[in-house]
């Protein structure tokens, strides 16, 4: 699984107008789910993205998580996050998980954060989603569970 994780003041997310998930301040995490990805993964994530340290103590240092400061999670469903474009132009999505599975896992990462303690909204899975946020810091950190950067 993979996922782009962004230290937010505000996050929210929208489908035809209507308004689905917010956070009023803590993460803002697209998560896409890849094709060989299974339970373990979706494990991983969760522990790592509710863990990170990436909000300031009272010295300015980066070294307080999620559940640390009491922010919100706004989990939304980003299939795109698999896009391979090293050949031409169109991006290829062969590396995605299959829709209905892939939706699964997702779910179980959200219930999985929830576990941990996080306060989880989420996007609406396979719809057209406006997602708008102001990325503090700004801090974004890259999570994949296959691999390391």
């Amino acid at each position: 699984m993979r996922a782009v994780v962004q230290r937010v003041t505000r996050a929210q997310v929208t489908v035809d107008g209507e308004l689905v998930g917010r956070s009023d301040g803590g993460l803002c995490v697209l998560v896409g789910v890849g094709a060989e990805d299974g339970d373990a993964d979706a494990v991983y994530l969760a522990d790592k993205v509710v863990g990170l340290r990436i909000f300031e103590d009272g010295e300015g240092k980066m070294n307080r998580s999620l559940l640390d400061v009491g922010g919100g999670l706004l989990a939304i469903s980003q299939f795109t996050l698999y896009g391979d474009v090293r050949k031409g132009r169109r991006p290829g999505f062969g590396g995605a998980m299959e829709p209905v599975r892939a939706q699964e896992l997702f779910e179980r990462f959200c219930a999985l954060c929830r576990e941990h303690g996080a306060r989880v909204e989420t996007g609406r899975f396979r719809a057209h989603m406006e997602v708008e946020l102001v990325n503090s810091g700004p801090v974004t950190i890259l999570i994949d569970s296959q691999r390391v950067f």
